[in-house]
Formats: structure tokens, sequence, C-alpha cells
């Protein structure tokens, strides 16, 4: 049976990346330019998919307003709140039953970047008439995943959640392949963890131990995102790195005295000035004007932005901002609308700040 349904992470309110996310769902943020959710649509879609339902927080607007009804990828897409407060992933699902009815589905948190290959895994998954279907990852550190446990034979016996000793690095992404109904038959005969949270491991070690068919297979190029900037910039590095030379192009109006080397996107009305170099990968969205300044590599711009003097690399930088000064900037993480900029030379001398709550500022 084909899988055409697809449920999305939208929700959480991503307390560890404030004052970012104070203003902006966390699965807004654009990694390579794009917001993150739109990766996870994208791949969803080339693994088959035409029906999406993304979970939101009580009261979203934003979401829908910048990803729509799915038009804009050929699929439809619609939104949903998780009931009750937040209660874990799995209980994401559960809220999501009567969109997904007896049909065999995928679930994808919307904040892991995924390279390997989905339509692969969803062929096997329907070729073996599969109960359900995981994905496993090479990660630095295994105690912040579900881990796999296999026996001397090399059989998956058992998931479980977060261990304090895991047997190796090896790890439980954020990709789920499901049967009809097995899901939600198998959810009303788990509990709550001790932490509160309906636990995804916990269905998938009741599969394993209760006889249903389970596959796996490890993929490569995966990262998860642990609320934190610096992994925001190994994710956009990870995506800069792997997009293909024909993604890269120069459309806007470039200096003779300004320079582009490697893969650089430069958006439609964006005025690349004087004395500039941009070194790839990196893109510039629409808009923006540069100036006696230097970007990358592994910096992304956001529409709007007026840089000038700064040296900027390996960081994000989002819509609006405006940085005029002779200031290094690297593994950074600057929101909308923000505005840096030398005093006049007959003010008081200091710097002259005005911070949001939890900003990280080294200088």
């Amino acid at each position: 049976m084909k899988i055409r349904k697809a449920i999305l992470t939208g929700g959480g309110r991503a307390t560890r990346l404030y004052p970012i996310t104070t203003t902006i769902n966390k699965h807004l943020l654009p990694l390579a330019n794009k917001p993150m959710i739109f990766h996870a649509i994208e791949r969803a879609v080339e693994a088959g998919i035409e029906e999406i339902f993304i979970n939101t927080n009580p009261g979203e607007t934003e979401l829908q307003k910048y990803i729509g009804d799915g038009g804009h990828w050929g699929i439809k897409i619609r939104f949903f709140e998780q009931t009750g407060g937040p209660q874990g992933i799995a209980h994401v699902v559960k809220c999501a039953q009567e969109f997904i009815g007896d049909e065999p589905f995928m679930f994808f948190l919307s904040d892991n970047i995924i390279l390997g290959n989905l339509p692969e895994m969803v062929e096997q998954f329907e070729k073996d008439k599969l109960d359900c279907m995981l994905a496993f990852a090479r990660v630095p550190d295994a105690r912040h995943f579900g881990v796999p446990y296999f026996d001397d034979s090399g059989k998956l016996i058992d998931i479980k959640e977060k261990p304090s000793d895991p047997p190796d690095n090896l790890a439980q992404t954020g990709i789920y392949l499901y049967g009809p109904k097995v899901f939600f038959e198998v959810f009303d005969k788990i509990e709550k963890s001790p932490r509160g949270e309906y636990e995804i491991s916990d269905i998938h070690s009741y599969f394993l131990k209760n006889n249903y068919k389970v596959g796996h297979r490890e993929i490569s190029g995966y990262w998860k995102d642990t609320g934190r900037a610096e992994d925001l910039l190994m994710a956009n590095k990870l995506l800069l790195d792997q997009a293909i030379e024909r993604d890269f192009s120069n459309h806007g109006m470039l200096d003779a005295s300004s320079k582009i080397e490697g893969k650089v996107f430069v958006g439609i009305g964006t005025q690349i000035g004087k004395n500039v170099k941009i070194i790839g990968p990196a893109i510039v969205a629409e808009n923006c004007f540069l100036e006696n300044c230097e970007i990358g590599p592994y910096v992304t711009i956001g529409t709007g932005s007026d840089i000038r003097q700064a040296k900027i690399k390996n960081s994000i930088v989002l819509d609006g901002a405006m940085i005029d000064c002779d200031i290094k900037i690297s593994d950074s993480l600057i929101g909308k609308g923000v505005n840096l900029k030398k005093r006049k030379l007959e003010e008081e001398e200091g710097h002259k700040m005005i911070i949001g709550d939890k900003t990280i500022i080294e200088i």
C-alpha cells in the first residue's frame, strides 16, 4: 500500500534559541536561506508524499502564512494543534489520527536535516510490507537520541530513549514510516515516561517485543537540531556543502572592483557594490546591498540586508539586518532587523547596546 500522507512537526518553543525565537517559529529559521521546515517538506515530496499535516503551537499563524496550502509543491497541506499541551512527539502523531485514518504514513521531525535517500527507504517499506521502518545514523553522542539495540546475530531487538550508556554511536533519526493502524493500536498500550511524555521509542520497543514487522536502514548525511545556535550553523554548512553547482547563480549587479569565488548565489535586486569579496559556498538573498566587505565561506544573508565594512564567515544573517562597521563576525546567528553600526567620533566612548533577553555577545 503506497504511502501518500505525512505528519510534520511545527510546534515547540525553542527556548534555547532565545531571543531569536521570541519573534519567529524555530521551523521558519533559514537554513541555506530557506525555512528549515521547507527542507523537510521537499524531502517528503521527493519520497512521493501527496498530503502533509503539520502540528502547530496553539494560536500559531506564522507557519500557515509562510507555508500555505501546499500548492507551491503540488501537494495538499493542512495544520492541526497538539491538544492538551506538549506531551511528547508520539502524542503529536496521535493528535493527527483523524487525518491519517487507516492509511500508512510518514512521520518527519522538521528540525532534522536528512540527506539520505528517502525514496529508497519508502520503496523498501512498501515492498517488504512492513509495520514500521526506522532510519539510523551515526552521531557524536547517542545519549541524546533513541538508540537501537541488536542481539549477537545483528537482529534489531529494542529501542531505548536517551540511555545513559548507549552501546555505540548509532541513533534513531527523525524519520519514521508506519503501516495502516499499527501506530494508533500501540499508542493506546503505552504510558508516559518519567519525564511526562509519550516516547516514540516506546512505540518502537513495543513493536519489536511483540512480533511486529520492523525494518531499518542506516543513512548518511544527517543532522538533528538540539536547540543551540551552533547546531543551526552546522546544518547550514551541511546544506551549503551538498547543494549542487547549478543552484548557485548571480541574479544581482556586481561592481567591477568586487569578486565572487566558489559556489555563490546572489538574489534578484541585490547590489554588490565596491570592494566586496564573497567566498562560497554562500547565499545572498534578494534586495541586499553589500559594500567594502568580505562574506563567506558558509554565510547566508537574508532578504533586504545591508552589509558594509564587515567580514562575516560561518554565520546566518536574517532578513533586514544592517551591519555598518569594521568588525569580524564568525559562528553567529543574527536576527531580523538587527542594526550594528559604528558610533560617531564625537559621541561618548563606549558601546551603546539595546539587547534582548538571553542574547549572547562576545567582544
